[in-house]
């Protein structure tokens, strides 16, 4: 099992989600400690589960794909909520990771550090660790089914194509994430990203900008909000404003369109960095 690897390099996976995990959980995110049931009960796993590596224009980024829904929801759990049992909206498809703490990497260092006659254990351990890239991973996990719980008969699209199609959105809209807070880390506006993500999502998976399908994962229109992702990003005691929101989100969506038709010649990545250029002048009604 795929994940079976995986838990090597994040110990956290041997653990179950509970109210009570908290300590179990630092011990393993902070000293790579194992629990005594390492069985990973937990997981189903499947033979179709993937862990690939996409290149982007900020490099490489390990692609996590869990072929069970059940799978996939508790590994953010266990690797984004902190072991808390939380509940993961079915809208939720994907998530990005930053920062993981890979044990692998730490411990085959220090077993090669030692192996090579070197006994200064604690300064080495120190001079490693000091630098996160050394240790720190970027992981996209990403589930199976239809993207933004959006239907194959909503989107127009059959089945299995529209399966295939949700996956590549998936994995392209959160690249988009990982290039932009690399990239653009001053300009995190939450409804904004979620805008542009799935703009470069759909034009790399399907080689145009489609508003009408963007609005169906966010749930929008021209007349206001009518249910789908968009709430996801909105504070609780904001939501008296989704349907406004909701609105202008729909003007910039033809916006974007129209702009992707008049750009079509342009590469995804290079049509996202234009779209960033542009947050400051379109993005204004979106600032919650």
């Amino acid at each position: 099992m795929l994940l079976e690897s995986l838990a090597e390099c994040y110990p956290q996976l041997y653990l179950k989600p509970g109210e009570d995990m908290e300590s179990a959980y630092r011990e393993a995110v902070g000293k790579g400690k194992r629990p005594d049931d390492t069985s990973l009960s937990l997981f189903l796993g499947s033979d179709k589960d993937t862990l690939t590596t996409e290149q982007t224009p900020v490099g490489p980024v390990n692609v996590l794909y869990l072929y069970h829904r059940e799978d996939f929801e508790n590994a953010l759990r266990l690797l984004a909520y902190r072991c808390r049992p939380e509940m993961i909206p079915a809208t939720t498809g994907a998530m990005t990771l930053d920062g993981l703490a890979n044990w692998q990497k730490i411990n085959t260092h220090m077993a090669e550090y030692l192996a090579a006659g070197h006994t200064d254990r604690a300064e080495e351990w120190k001079r490693f660790t000091a630098d996160k890239k050394n240790y720190r991973d970027v992981l996209i996990i990403l589930s199976d089914g239809p993207y933004s719980n959006i239907s194959a008969e909503q989107a127009g699209i059959p089945g299995e194509d529209w399966l295939e199609i949700s996956r590549k959105i998936r994995l392209y809209h959160e690249c988009t994430h990982v290039i932009c807070r690399r990239l653009f880390p001053q300009q995190k506006e939450a409804v904004w990203d979620e805008i542009i993500a799935d703009a470069i999502g759909i034009r790399k998976t399907l080689g145009c900008y489609d508003t009408k399908l963007a609005a169906m994962f966010l749930g929008v229109s021209r007349e206001g909000y009518t249910g789908g992702r968009l709430e996801n990003y909105v504070p609780k005691e904001k939501t008296d404003l989704l349907s406004q929101l909701a609105a202008d989100i729909f003007c910039l969506m033809e916006k974007i369109e129209q702009k992707s038709r008049e750009k079509q010649e342009m590469d995804a990545w290079d049509f996202l960095m234009y779209l960033q250029g542009k947050q400051k002048a379109w993005g204004q009604s979106l600032i919650l």
